[in-house]
């Protein structure tokens, strides 16, 4: 599914066979989830180029990851961008999900490491959930306490907490999850930030307790651009019950609407929604359609 006898993957500093790589079965990593990594998207663009989505904040947040949990770190994002661009050529992939992994080496202690080991795939990502508006419910687990972890680290061992949220919601019967923090208000989703639309405006949980997604900035960016009013608030469940519309932003699902939460439907038909023109308006921005993403904020065809 990720790979093939084919694929190639970047790997500390070189280009090798995906099944020819191995990794220490002793690795600190794959025993205590302590490591870092980034979710990439690259796409073709309407020029028919290969470009990846903002390189340069991925890499950066990859290493205040890094530095967050004291892993050593000495890779610049010039060398990444240029190693992920090339396994991109390698694969023959432009529209692909990017994957670097920021991995620690055998060490069964608690000791601070000297090194650590670097890994960059790719592989071509169907719609992370799907294509269709999503059913939502909210979930019995909550997000961590920021004063346990470093939650605006995007560490490898903090993603237990999203598979439970996420396979809990699907045994439900849903499409995902909505996990609240540890003080009752709505965080976040398992692997993307949320926003709520009422009245013309739109609403999205504070930083905190939350991952600072790059997607989430981005819309928050159109916002600006659009003339859109957002708010960055606490607000609880019930708040998001009445809303217009909502939807859920990141690399993965980039944005993506939600039709019910907890079995209440947003009633505001999406095409009429101020949301669907950030859906719309992203998916020009990442493809580079800036003659459609410019008629869309003039108002014509």
């Amino acid at each position: 599914m990720y790979y093939n006898e084919n694929t190639f993957i970047y790997l500390n500093g070189s280009y090798v066979k995906a099944a020819d790589a191995t990794t220490d079965l002793y690795g600190q990593t794959l025993h205590y989830g302590y490591g870092v990594f980034e979710g990439i998207r690259s796409y073709k663009t309407i020029a028919g180029t290969t470009k990846i989505f903002k390189p340069e904040a991925h890499f950066h947040r990859l290493q205040q990851s890094a530095k967050a949990l004291n892993l050593p770190y000495h890779y610049t994002v010039e060398e990444l961008i240029e190693a992920t661009y090339k396994v991109l050529a390698l694969n023959e992939l432009q529209d692909a999900y990017i994957r670097p992994l920021v991995y620690a080496p055998a060490n069964m202690s608690f000791v601070q490491n000297t090194t650590s080991y670097i890994v960059i795939e790719a592989w071509k990502m169907e719609p992370f959930l799907g294509d269709k508006m999503l059913r939502v419910v909210t979930s019995s687990f909550e997000r961590p306490n920021p004063k346990a972890f470093h939650i605006h680290a995007k560490a490898t061992g903090h993603y237990v907490n999203s598979i439970l949220a996420s396979q809990e919601a699907k045994q439900k019967g849903y499409d995902e999850a909505l996990l609240l923090d540890m003080h009752g208000y709505v965080a976040e989703a398992p692997g993307a930030n949320v926003f709520f639309e009422k009245n013309g405006t739109l609403f999205t949980p504070k930083l905190g307790n939350i991952l600072p997604g790059i997607t989430r900035a981005t819309v928050l960016e159109l916002c600006n651009e659009l003339n859109i009013p957002v708010k960055e608030i606490q607000f609880k469940i019930e708040d998001m019950y009445h809303a217009d519309a909502a939807f859920f932003c990141g690399t993965a699902a980039e944005v993506i609407g939600i039709a019910s939460l907890d079995d209440k439907p947003f009633v505001k038909p999406w095409a009429e929604t101020i949301s669907k023109l950030i859906q719309t308006s992203y998916k020009n921005l990442i493809t580079e359609n800036k003659r459609t993403l410019l008629n869309e904020v003039l108002g014509t065809e």
